[in-house]
């Protein structure tokens, strides 16, 4: 029979739990299980095994950067959830190595999200954007900045949009004239 994280129960040994099963898991593990919780749209079970995962590796930056993601998302930890995922990118701009600039994308990606939870649209769509240097066919940042939406631009392109001027203007244009 198989479990939601795709063990079966013959995966754990008799007598434990599967949470000391995930205990035992090498970070790239935990990174796949977390990933098939959220494919399967069940963050509440991803957020309890990244929780894990920090625990044992609290400095790998994508585990880090999920964690970070889904803090701020589920959780309402803003702050520390943007901090988590800064905290990823900048781990692994100092991590030696190649082919570390295919999770950059994936980094901006838990970042954006991380901003967007907490109201701030200007730095997540600057993080989803910043993702797409590194990877401008991402799927998942081009959905989040599509997602976002796009303002017009203000009537008075020389007064700031919270002019009240350009308020009016845009008022008035925005209406549309009944039909008959």
């Amino acid at each position: 029979m198989k479990n939601q994280d795709n063990h079966t129960k013959s995966d754990v040994p008799s007598g434990h739990s599967l949470n000391d099963h995930i205990r035992d898991l090498k970070p790239i593990e935990y990174i796949r299980t977390i990933n098939g919780y959220l494919l399967k749209a069940d963050r509440r079970s991803a957020y309890a095994v990244a929780q894990q995962a920090m625990i044992l590796y609290p400095d790998e930056p994508f585990i880090l950067s999920l964690y970070g993601s889904l803090q701020a998302v589920l959780d309402k930890k803003y702050r520390s959830g943007v901090d988590n995922c800064t905290k990823a990118l900048s781990l692994l701009k100092r991590k030696k190595g190649t082919g570390k600039e295919m999770l950059y994308p994936v980094l901006y990606l838990n970042l954006g999200r991380a901003y967007s939870a907490a109201g701030k649209k200007r730095n997540a769509l600057t993080a989803f954007k910043q993702g797409l240097v590194y990877d401008h066919e991402h799927a998942g940042l081009l959905k989040e900045v599509k997602k976002m939406g796009t303002r017009k631009t203000p009537p008075l392109s020389f007064l700031d949009r919270s002019n009240p001027v350009n308020k009016l203007l845009g008022k008035m244009l925005g209406k549309k004239k009944p039909k008959h």
